[in-house]
């Protein structure tokens, strides 16, 4: 009786491939990680806009009674320049409600149109001040107040631009540029406030109102064309 040979069978099993499933704490964790430092972000950036809208509503009585007290038409502007101000800031709060963008447009289209009226207005009474020879009277509550405001406004600028940056959100961006500019309008201010008062150069103070004209002409601009 033959011997019968056992031959060694190998069962090859397919494998089935398993894609790792990301675990449920992994797949949780990091929406809510990024949602929860854009939270952060946005709330910060209202933070930013509620204290250059509080700080421009107290700015436009400030300049409204430093500017009648000296007839200057540089601290004048500069409180015209911080109304449009309050608009910009309110535009971007709207935003950041998620506001109908039609009313965004709308609202940029108004902030363009009172940077024209500012500097439509600036420009004819800078010029008659000059040809007038007009002399202003000196104003330290505009000095104190051109000087700390232009500290605040490049701080406040500087925690927008960072912020924006962080969010990519360009309307902030922008109304940050516009809190940039506040902060070199103060300081072109302040320097003809000083000029005037330390100098006698009573003609600081309209040349001062002809800066506040070129920075809201390009303002004007940019918020027209958005």
């Amino acid at each position: 009786m033959g011997h019968l040979v056992q031959l060694p069978v190998t069962l090859r099993v397919p494998q089935i491939a398993v894609l790792d499933r990301p675990r449920e704490s992994e797949r949780v964790t990091e929406p809510l990680s990024v949602q929860r430092d854009r939270g952060v972000l946005l709330r910060r950036c209202r933070r930013l806009e509620i204290t250059t809208l509080g700080w421009n509503v107290i700015g436009i009585a400030v300049l409204a009674v430093g500017a009648l007290s000296a007839r200057s038409v540089a601290l004048a502007g500069f409180g015209l320049d911080s109304l449009i101000e309050i608009g910009a800031s309110l535009v971007v709060l709207w935003e950041l409600a998620d506001v109908a963008e039609r009313r965004q447009h709308r609202a940029m289209r108004l902030i363009g149109s009172s940077f024209v009226a500012l500097v439509i207005y600036l420009a004819i009474q800078s010029t008659l001040v000059l040809v007038a020879g007009f002399h202003p009277h000196h104003s330290t509550l505009g000095i104190v107040w051109t000087g700390v405001t232009a500290a605040a406004m490049f701080t406040l600028a500087a925690g927008k631009a960072k912020i924006g940056a962080a969010l990519d959100n360009p309307v902030l961006r922008t109304e940050g540029r516009v809190t940039l500019v506040d902060g070199v309008l103060a300081t072109a201010v302040l320097l003809g406030l000083v000029l005037n008062a330390a100098a006698g150069w009573w003609w600081a103070d309209p040349a001062a109102g002809y800066v506040i004209v070129y920075y809201g002409a390009r303002e004007a601009w940019a918020a027209l064309a958005s």
